[in-house]
């Protein structure tokens, strides 16, 4: 089924063709709304809210773009959002959720080594998080999508609504204040 006649019937509320849609697009959306939020149960509290606005704002979809492209711009403004409502909460919720995960996954190991050497990449994710979500908000997008969503710039320029270049800067950018930020706290350690 084409993109055209798929956004067709779903115009005309058809629930299992909708149904399809989510199916299909279900992964890329919690994925991509995880790589903002760090935290599985936001994301998928999210990506819930991204096929609700999908459902609803359908009839303002051009079609302009591919379905794919649409659905990470509204993944990426609803993650976005919801780190603005929880600002403060959501990012240290998200690492002390990892970091509890983590340990219990290091407690599984006997050997003193294994348990020493996942500490060390325990604190390294997130001394890296921390950085990255202290990037200007269009440089962590940019580098989100293409570091940890691993898309090509051409898809991120259409999700971002930026050229190429633009977002070619924004990543060269990102990776500077990275390792300026990255360097200036391995120092103080």
């Amino acid at each position: 089924m084409s993109d055209k006649e798929l956004l067709d019937r779903i115009r005309n509320k058809d629930k299992d063709v909708f149904k399809h849609l989510v199916d299909n697009y279900n992964s890329l959306v919690l994925n991509t709304c995880n790589s903002f939020l760090h935290n599985f149960e936001d994301a998928q509290d999210i990506s819930q809210e991204v096929f609700i606005e999908v459902y609803s704002s359908i009839e303002k979809f051009r079609g302009e773009s591919k379905i794919s492209t649409w659905l990470y711009r509204i993944s990426v403004n609803k993650s976005l959002n919801h780190i603005r409502k929880n600002k403060r909460n959501a990012i240290f919720k998200s690492f002390e959720s990892m970091i509890k995960t983590q340990k219990q996954e290091v407690e599984n190991f006997n050997d003193l080594n294994e348990n020493e050497n996942n500490s060390a990449n325990e604190k390294r994710s997130r001394v890296l998080y921390k950085a990255i979500d202290s990037l200007p908000q269009n440089q962590k997008i940019a580098f989100t999508l293409s570091k940890l969503e691993s898309m090509k710039y051409k898809e991120i320029s259409e999700i971002m609504n930026v050229s190429i270049s633009s977002v070619e800067s924004l990543i060269f950018r990102a990776k500077k204040n990275l390792q300026k930020k990255l360097v200036n706290i391995y120092k103080e350690n």
